[in-house]
Parts: C-alpha cells; structure tokens; sequence
C-alpha cells in the first residue's frame, strides 16, 4: 500500500515536471522522455540561423549547400548546434535514462528474459533439493536458529533451506542465483501467511536481511574496479564486507525489536558469532595475499561454489533416485517441472517491475531527480561535508531505485576522480553495500501478489541510509 502510494507520487510528480519544463522553456521537446536512449543528446531548442552565434552562422555559411552542419562549442562541451533544414538545433547534455518506451522493451528483452533463464535454471535445481531430501535434512540442521528469527516459521519448513541458499548466494555475490532462491522463499513463506494480501512478519524479517546485502566476496565491483584500471582492484573489499555485515546487524536489530525477538536466546548468539567468526578469518587471510592472490582468491571463489552447490545437488539426487521413483517422477523430469515453475513466477512479475522501471525512467528524465541530488549536494556542502563526498552521493542517492543507474554514476565517478581516488573508493562501497530496495520489494511481493507491505519499506530505507553513513566513516578510516 504505502509503497504503490509512493511510485503514484513519484510518478505523477515527475509528469507534471516534464510539462511543466515544456511550457516553461525548460525543455524544447519530451520526446526524449517518451522515446530517447540513454546518453543521446537532448534537444533544448531549435532556433532560425539568425539567432545562434556568430561562430555557427560563419560555419554554416562556410559549409557546402544542402549539408547537414554539426558545430560544438569550444566554451561548452555538452551543447551541440546542427544545422538541417533552415533552422539549427541545440543539444547540451546527454539523457540519464531511457525513455518510456525503450524502457518498457529493454525491460523485457534485457531484464526479464536473462531473468526467467536463471530462474529456470535454479528453480529446476531447487526442486531436485526438495524431492531428493536435501532441503528437508538442510532446514532440520538449521532449525533451532531460524526458530529464533522467524518464530512463526514451523520448525523443518521447506522455506529455512530455501532463506539459506539465498543468503549464501548473496554471501558469495551471485545475485543472478540469489534471486530464485529469495522468491522460492517467498512462495514458500506465503503457503504459512494468514493473510495473503498482507506481508507476514517472517517475510519482513527475511526480505530486510536479504535487502541488507552481505557480501563477503564483492565480485562485481572489483571487476569494475580492474575494468578502471584500480591500482588495486581489491582494496575496497574490506569496507564492503564491514559496512554490508553493519547494515545486516541494523537490519536485523530493527526488525527484532519490532517483532519482540528473544536476542538472549543461546542459538541466536551462537550463529552470530559463528558469522562473527567467519567474517575475520576471512579478512585475516585475505590481508596475508599479495595483490595477484587477493584478486585470484575472488575471482574464483564464488564461481567454485556454486559449482559446488549444482555439483552436490545432482550427485545427492542420484543417491537418492529412489526417492524421485517412490514420487513417480525422474531426476530429468523434476528439473523440468522446477524450471516451469521459474518461467511462471517470471511471467508473474513482469508487470510489476515493468511499472517500477518506467516511474524510474519518468523521475530521472524529467530532471526532478537532478535538482533533488544538486540540492542534497548543496546543503551537504554548506554543513562542511567534504566534496569528495557529495560528488559520490547521486550513487547512494540512487541505489534504492536503480542498480544500473547508479552502476553508471559509480563508472562515472571512478572516470571522472579516478579509481583510486576518495570518491570512486566511496562511489564503489555505496554501490556494494546495499539493495536495490524498490527493484526488490516490487519482484519479490509481486511475484506472491502481496499488495500490503506494512513497514518492509521505511525499514529497509532507513537501513540504507544506515550504509550510506557506514559507509562514509569505514571509506573515511581506511583511506
């Protein structure tokens, strides 16, 4: 409810913008909002060649008749004059995001169909977990901690082994494996949800610690780190694993405490401190690598893992193949049904990140997201901010709404300051640090068709500003 409110506002709020900047003067057209690319020019103005400066008319003059005439100028890079058809167009800037209707097509081909592959695929292999028994024995061993955490949770749920393998995936950085696994979980939560309509408080616990984002291996940012040529690629690994392990701990706290959850109980310390434990030790060896060591050690891990985790669940389904004929079915075949299953929840959940990602276009192409940013910029300076910080806060500022677009502005940042600079060492923990949050409240409550989220969001906001500020201090005492 609050969150449809909310893209609603959003919403209506950058329309009235774009009309109000095309009647304004502010703008010359909104077909870029509708229909431009990101990074196309923008269009501001079309004017008679009387009207443009001196130094176009002269190259226009100069220029062979019926030819198009591209001048720039030299005082401004961004703006562009093209003479064609007796009148010359101005461009200055290049658009932040595409338009509604390459939006509503890249939604699709760029995003929903790589995403129903994946959740085929690990949605077939999370079905061979479930008939071989490997889920059941999983969720048995866990049980006593997941008891304390989500205590409306039946003990040996099929949903515990499901949360696992979630937060094991994004442990190791594999996003396109941790998102099956989460929206398994959230089906299964939903079989034990009273109220269909209305998220239960063990969907709320799990979708802010999975929001949260520990991340012990960064992956993708290291990669994009060596991409920028990083002296060392590897060296925000460390900020990342503290301020993400930070924002879990708040997460969880907020959560519990709002839930009443027994934070004395022996079990719940226990695991705490076995990922306490965890966590420095593989800081501790991490910090005995050389730089080819640190950046073999991460490139390999994840990907071990989960081959680890497919190579195990096949050999244990053919251990257990008699389980698989007692259920008149083969392993072939129940993969097969898994994998439908992961094309169905894909189908469910189009429409409901489609909306999501075309109100993300409206609100950046409108210019209402960039006078928002300016303006937290500008106050954030007048207190004494330093600027190294304020030119990284747009990929904070952005992380709830977009990951691709704060990837952009996290590039931009390290190409612009350099990759080994303040700000794109700032830039890279922000984008590590924390969840797309509106991306995944939107997948993961509509692919259950949960319309009343109840305080999922405000918390998992208020977590993100709790890793924006974690952030800062962590980058502020490492560099």
């Amino acid at each position: 409810m609050v969150l449809s409110r909310f893209w609603l506002a959003i919403f209506i709020s950058s329309i009235a913008f774009v009309v109000f900047s095309l009647f304004s003067g502010g703008n010359y057209t909104i077909d870029h909002v509708l229909n431009g690319k990101k990074d196309d020019p923008i269009l501001i103005s079309e004017k008679y060649i009387e009207q443009v400066p001196a130094f176009v008319k002269d190259s226009i003059k100069n220029a062979p008749e019926q030819t198009m005439v591209v001048n720039r100028d030299t005082l401004n890079a961004d703006t562009t004059y093209v003479f064609q058809n007796k009148t010359v167009k101005i461009y200055s800037g290049v658009q932040k995001s595409d338009g509604l209707l390459p939006t509503c097509k890249n939604s699709l081909l760029d995003l929903i169909i790589p995403l129903i592959a994946y959740l085929a695929f690990f949605c077939g292999i999370m079905e061979l977990l479930i008939i071989s028994g490997a889920a059941e024995k999983l969720a048995r061993q866990l049980s006593p901690m997941f008891a304390k955490v989500f205590p409306s949770v039946p003990k040996n749920h099929e949903s515990i082994s499901y949360m696992t393998l979630n937060f094991a995936a994004n442990f190791l950085g594999l996003d396109s494996a941790a998102t099956p696994f989460g929206l398994k979980a959230m089906e299964s939560l939903q079989t034990i949800n009273p109220e269909k309509d209305k998220a239960s408080d063990a969907q709320i616990m799990f979708m802010c610690l999975h929001a949260a984002g520990l991340t012990l291996i960064p992956t993708s940012i290291i990669g994009y780190r060596a991409a920028e040529n990083a002296a060392n690629p590897a060296d925000v690994m460390l900020p990342c694993i503290l301020t993400s392990f930070i924002g879990t701990i708040a997460a969880f706290l907020i959560v519990g405490i709002r839930q009443k959850v027994n934070f004395k109980s022996a079990s719940l310390l226990v695991a705490l401190m076995t990922i306490i434990a965890a966590i420095v030790g593989l800081l501790f060896y991490i910090n005995t690598l050389d730089l080819i060591g640190k950046n073999f050690f991460t490139s390999n891990l994840s990907g071990l893992m989960l081959v680890a985790i497919i190579g195990f669940t096949l050999v244990f389904s053919f251990i257990n193949e008699k389980k698989f004929v007692a259920h008149d079915t083969t392993i072939f075949d129940t993969f097969v049904t898994g994998a439908n299953n992961g094309l169905k929840t894909g189908v469910t959940i189009f429409p409901y990140v489609m909306g999501m990602l075309v109100a993300i276009s409206f609100f950046r192409n409108s210019g209402l997201f960039e006078i928002i940013s300016n303006g937290i910029s500008f106050v954030f300076s007048n207190i004494g901010v330093s600027k190294q910080i304020t030119d990284s806060l747009p990929v904070a500022m952005l992380r709830p709404f977009s990951s691709g677009g704060s990837r952009g502005f996290m590039i931009d940042a390290m190409r612009t300051f350099g990759p080994d600079s303040f700000t794109g060492r700032l830039s890279s923990i922000f984008q590590c640090s924390a969840e797309t949050t509106f991306y995944v409240i939107a997948v993961y409550f509509g692919s259950i068709k949960v319309k009343n989220t109840r305080y999922t969001l405000s918390t998992m906001l208020l977590v993100d500003l709790i890793c924006v500020i974690t952030a800062i201090l962590v980058a502020s005492w490492f560099f």
